[in-house]
């Protein structure tokens, strides 16, 4: 490749490295992190020496990162985001304040200048998000109580970067010299912050939504994919402009066009770049390991490691204990936390910029952080294997997963608020169901009250056919996941499609993701209990239990005809407002015409009581 463009050989090294080390790694069973991490140490200036400009790498590739975050951002819709503001800045400011203090007061215990102590505690404070996140999914753990804790404090750590990177200039060695200028120059930097996020938070309201549904209809798969993309690049090149968070800015992008129509086109979209540039992401922080600073001081990279590592570990686990994470979790929890984070190579780098201590002691750190992110999933394979069996063991007995073969006529997958109800009018009846979930915590709470429930995974098609999907007749597909649910109809229809299949909807957009899907028995969650609210109001207002009766099952039949009559324009929001105005409008007219007409024959009626009494 003498004559090839850097780019092409560049590329075909990362490429190569990944498919060869990541497999292997999954293989052996180190995961696909520690395989990417592994990759980029083998192509590095340590390794063979294949890739030599790092940073330039490892700041294109944290555009990963940002996709990442946008992409959870999504899943958050603002109503729940500020449901999560107390574990968010009560949790997270406490962790990394807590961390901040115990490392800083540890380092000038041992010498370290204060300036010097302030920027290694705040910076080793900080968990990678790219490892956290990506390990959490993995494990399906984000809606998980440990899940919610972990995402809470990750999500205020990216917050919290940009005052620590504002705080840097005021721990330098040498002091601004016009004190005047720095202030009016920081006035400025506020404005200019106040101004993009109030821009993006406003854009995002009014303009993204028109802009990405004039895109749509253009009806060119690959514009939209490029306006996606362009969308996350503009915002995290706006956010890098005022010094703020990419990451950052491109969540807030995703949690303003989480309630979006094309919310689900952008995850599509986006996913494939998100898994390659974290592996990249990855592998750079591989490539970024400074094996000459550990050769030149192992004594005190050894020392630094282990030692921000146990403090925050024992800082760590009593965060967990106070927040109630379940038991069972804590160790996965604890250990993903502990480890340094992508945004420390930034501090660090920054504070060896503004002379707050020499480049020196910037390698140094930015080497522990980088051997932090490569041991902590060395030690969560350690972990899964020898400690996590004995937590199980201490509080609830281990789960084993289905693995006798059920023969029932009928197949529950989801035993939560919904599956409940389902299961116990079925075995009311006498009529028997194979019950899976993959909640362990649900499993034993179902158990203590006598109700048999599998453990496993629907998604996972062995146990399908373990729990006698191919004899059965009926699957209730009753799961909390959209994703979740949506996977196993997909797996249903392929390899059972005899199975008639009675599903529950999350909203409406799940409902009509289950009608493209060919599901035609669906219920929305909340439909009927709604109603049954709605029949009670009536009643409370002066109509009988039969008026009121007769006015929510009119309702019902109306809104299922709607429904009907709406889902072939669900993705065109322009003829759906049209569809539900127009029809609003007729059964309105309806019902006031039979008022009217209803009136009428009371009058009537009371007319010839009148005269029969008169005469």
């Amino acid at each position: 490749m003498e004559h090839a463009p850097a780019w092409l050989t560049n590329s075909f090294i990362y490429l190569a490295a990944a498919v060869i080390v990541v497999p292997l790694s999954r293989a052996l069973g180190l995961g696909a992190i520690i395989g990417y991490l592994v990759a980029g140490i083998a192509i590095g200036p340590w390794g063979l020496g294949l890739v030599t400009n790092v940073q330039d790498i490892l700041g294109f590739a944290q555009f990963g990162v940002v996709l990442m975050l946008f992409l959870v951002g999504l899943e958050l819709e603002p109503d729940r985001l500020w449901s999560l503001r107390r574990p968010i800045f009560g949790w997270g400011s406490a962790q990394v304040l807590i961390c901040a203090l115990a490392i800083g007061a540890t380092a000038v215990a041992f010498g370290v200048r204060w300036q010097t102590a302030v920027v290694i505690g705040l910076g080793l404070a900080l968990s990678s998000t790219a490892i956290a996140l990506q390990v959490m999914g993995e494990r399906n753990l984000l809606r998980t109580t440990s899940g919610q804790a972990g995402f809470s404090i990750l999500l205020f750590q990216d917050v919290a970067a940009i005052p620590i990177l504002a705080l840097l200039p005021l721990l330098a060695v040498v002091t601004e010299p016009n004190e005047a200028v720095v202030a009016t120059h920081r006035a400025l930097e506020a404005i200019k912050i106040v101004t993009v996020i109030g821009g993006i938070i406003l854009g995002g309201r009014l303009l993204l939504r028109p802009l990405l549904r004039w895109i749509a209809r253009s009806e060119t798969p690959e514009i939209f994919t490029a306006a996606s993309l362009l969308l996350v690049v503009g915002i995290a090149a706006l956010m890098q402009f005022v010094g703020l968070s990419m990451a950052l800015g491109a969540f807030l992008a995703g949690v303003l066009l989480a309630e979006s129509e094309y919310r689900r086109e952008l995850e599509t979209d986006l996913e494939p770049f998100k898994g390659l540039l974290l592996g990249l992401f990855f592998m750079a922080v591989g490539m970024s390991i400074d094996f000459g600073v550990l050769i030149r001081s192992p004594d005190l990279m050894a020392a630094i490691l282990f030692g921000f590592l146990a403090l925050k570990l024992v800082v760590i686990y009593a965060l967990a204990h106070a927040m109630d994470v379940p038991f069972q979790e804590r160790p996965v929890f604890t250990l993903l936390l502990a480890q340094g984070g992508e945004f420390a190579f930034v501090v660090f780098q920054a504070a060896a910029g503004a002379n707050v201590f020499p480049p020196e002691t910037a390698s140094l750190l930015i080497g522990a952080v980088a051997l932090s992110m490569l041991i902590s999933p060395l030690l969560l394979v350690a972990v899964d294997k020898w400690l996590l069996p004995r937590y199980a063991n201490c509080n609830v007995p281990v789960l084993e997963e289905i693995s006798e073969p059920q023969n029932a006529p009928i197949i529950i997958a989801g035993f939560g608020r919904y599956g409940q109800i389902v299961g116990r009018v079925l075995a009311a009846e006498g009529i028997p169901a194979t019950v899976l979930d993959h909640d362990a915590e649900m499993i034993e709470a179902a158990r203590a009250f006598g109700s048999k429930v599998f453990y496993g995974d629907a998604t996972r098609l062995d146990l399908l056919r373990t729990a006698g999907a191919a004899q059965a007749k009926i699957f209730v597909l009753a799961v909390d996941g959209v994703e979740q649910s949506l996977e196993i109809v997909d797996l249903v229809h392929e390899h059972f499609p005899h199975l008639e299949l009675v599903a529950r909807a999350r909203d409406v957009t799940h409902w009509n993701q289950l009608r493209d899907r060919g599901v035609m028995r669906v219920e929305r969650e909340l439909f009927e209990s709604s109603l049954r609210s709605a029949r009670t109001v009536l009643e409370l207002l002066g109509q009988t239990s039969e008026a009121a009766r007769q006015s929510a099952r009119r309702f019902r039949q109306h809104n299922l005809a709607l429904f009907e009559e709406m889902h072939p324009y669900y993705k065109d929001r322009a003829k759906l407002i049209a569809v539900v105005k127009r029809g609003r409008q007729q059964f309105e007219e309806q019902l006031a015409a039979e008022r009217e007409q209803q009136a009428q024959r009371e009058q009537q009626a009371q007319r010839e009581v009148q005269g029969v009494a008169g005469s």
